[in-house]
């Protein structure tokens, strides 16, 4: 009986089987993870469900938003008169869900992806129809020398061969824009606020200026600048707003 018991054969398994069941472990495992994940995930405050009703009222409001831009890309413009400046730098200010996908390309056109992001561009019919397109999203004025610079000199960051590069070495400045005669900082600067005949490539290296979030200086209102309100034209009061947010 003993040696019944002895000779008996051990099951074997073949390693295929083992592999599978294995990975049937690993993948059991993961998922799990995954699931707990994302039960944390909606028991997370910054998590909201929203309701029909929200949805509703957010296309209604992007409806809107497209048709106050028909609206305002049609209204009249005042003839361009030679300003003291072609210059104008131009900062994002809002535009989140009530904003339409149209609308939102046109931010995008002027590389104005975030709120509180700031470019300068050289004012012309273009440029100006674009602004009344987003006016509510956007404030904008002629910008002086101390406000170039010191945007310049303190959040200035270029994009070379795809890559975020600070403008601290003038060797990387010369290398990018050197055929132009621009190889230091300050070439950068005088280009800008004189609006050169190299401002085109200089503006596109220049990546979008972030800036921060003013205390007080602005209201949330979508109101022009003019009336009251935040947006629009300020003029040379932009001055006032870059040295809050740089």
């Amino acid at each position: 009986m003993a040696t019944e018991e002895e000779s008996k054969p051990l099951n074997y398994i073949p390693e295929v089987v083992l592999k599978k069941r294995r990975n049937n472990e690993e993948w059991a495992i993961r998922r799990k993870l995954q699931l707990e994940e994302r039960v944390k995930r909606l028991k997370s405050d910054n998590f909201i469900i929203k309701k029909p009703q929200q949805f509703i009222r957010e296309y209604r409001d992007k409806e809107l938003d497209l048709i106050q831009m028909k609206q305002r890309g049609k209204r009249k413009r005042p003839a361009l008169v030679t300003p003291k400046s072609k210059l104008l730098f131009v900062v994002r200010i809002g535009g989140k869900q009530d904003m339409h996908p149209k609308t939102r390309k046109v931010l995008y056109s002027l590389r104005l992806r975030k709120i509180f992001s700031g470019v300068f561009v050289k004012e012309n019919e273009a440029i100006m129809e674009h602004l009344q397109k987003v006016e509510p999203y956007v404030t904008y004025g002629y910008p002086n020398l101390k406000s170039v610079k010191d945007l310049i000199y303190k959040k200035g960051v270029a994009k070379i061969n795809k890559e975020r590069v600070p403008l601290t070495d003038n060797n990387v400045i010369e290398q990018a824009l050197g055929e132009h005669g621009i190889i230091c900082i300050e070439d950068i600067v005088n280009e800008i606020t004189s609006v050169g005949p190299h401002f085109k490539e200089v503006a596109k290296i220049l990546r979008p200026f972030n800036l921060n979030k003013p205390e007080k200086a602005l209201q949330g209102k979508k109101r022009r600048f003019k009336d009251g309100g935040d947006s629009g034209n300020r003029e040379d009061q932009i001055n006032e707003l870059i040295s809050k947010m740089n």
